[in-house]
């Protein structure tokens, strides 16, 4: 994706949703608008596709923990509105990796960043990041990471 290819998505998203009027749908992507916006406001910058795709996982984390205190709490009426919204997120988002490119993945990366053990884990989380970023959860990639590293 080029630089700003995925900012104009979310724009033309939002004009497709304002003519079929879909409320719910238009909410959640002002939502993601506003996340933008505030970053680029506070940091003075225009974001990239990468930084946009951080700022999206982010959203949708945020999403899966409301969607566990809510059904913790008997909500199912609002974890179902949580559930819409991610997969709303998730359009926006590139095709998930299967486990076994993502497994095949790290290991490329810990051979590439010749990672011997888990103090090396940064290390390869760094490298490994942008390719994954939104392609995976992020908190299950550094699972696997310390996984495959203790393995060795």
């Amino acid at each position: 994706m080029n630089n700003g290819d995925l900012k104009s998505a979310i724009m033309e998203a939002m004009k497709a949703a304002m003519r079929s009027q879909e409320k719910d749908r238009l909410g959640t992507i002002r939502l993601i608008q506003a996340a933008m916006k505030q970053i680029e406001v506070d940091e003075r910058k225009v974001l990239t596709d990468e930084e946009i795709l951080a700022i999206l996982d982010k959203m949708i984390r945020q999403r899966r923990e409301a969607i566990k205190q809510f059904e913790a709490g008997q909500r199912l009426d609002l974890a179902q509105k949580e559930t819409a919204e991610i997969a709303v997120i998730q359009e926006f988002l590139p095709e998930p990796l299967s486990d076994d490119q993502l497994r095949n993945l790290i290991k490329q990366t810990i051979q590439d960043t010749q990672a011997q053990s888990i103090r090396d884990m940064s290390k390869v989380m760094s490298q490994l990041k942008p390719k994954v970023q939104g392609r995976a959860d992020m908190g299950e990639v550094g699972k696997l990471i310390k996984d495959l590293l203790t393995q060795q």
